[in-house]
């Protein structure tokens, strides 16, 4: 919330490192970004993502994972490139949603715990 690149949330314990977001309602989702710094966070640097979606927590549905290479700066998760231009999977429209699940599956260099400096979720 600090919209500052220089702080992070830190994960602490076994993989996956979980992120949940609960909405009030049903949300439109454009898109999802992640800022991460492998150049300062190292080993900490997530490597593969998953993004999960569902009503609550306990029906969630994987529904994009994606790879990280060494990524410093902004990252959009959701949608992928091929889905905005309708080319990919889920490429129909928006998601739509009660609530998202941001999972690190992998950090770069096999570390342990995570370092997301932002997660940014984009609405109409």
């Amino acid at each position: 919330r600090d919209d500052d690149v220089n702080t992070y949330w830190q994960s602490d314990g076994p993989q996956p490192h979980l992120v949940n977001i609960q909405f009030h309602r049903k949300m439109v989702i454009h898109h999802i970004r992640v800022y991460t710094d492998f150049k300062l966070d190292e080993s900490y640097t997530p490597a593969k993502i998953s993004i999960r979606s569902g009503t609550t927590f306990h029906d969630l549905q994987e529904i994009h994972v994606q790879e990280l290479h060494e990524p410093s700066g902004w990252h959009t998760i959701l949608p992928t490139i091929e889905q905005a231009a309708g080319g990919g999977e889920g490429g129909g429209g928006p998601l739509r949603t009660h609530f998202i699940q941001v999972a690190v599956l992998a950090n770069h260099q096999n570390g342990r715990d995570t370092h997301i400096r932002q997660i940014k979720i984009y609405t109409p």
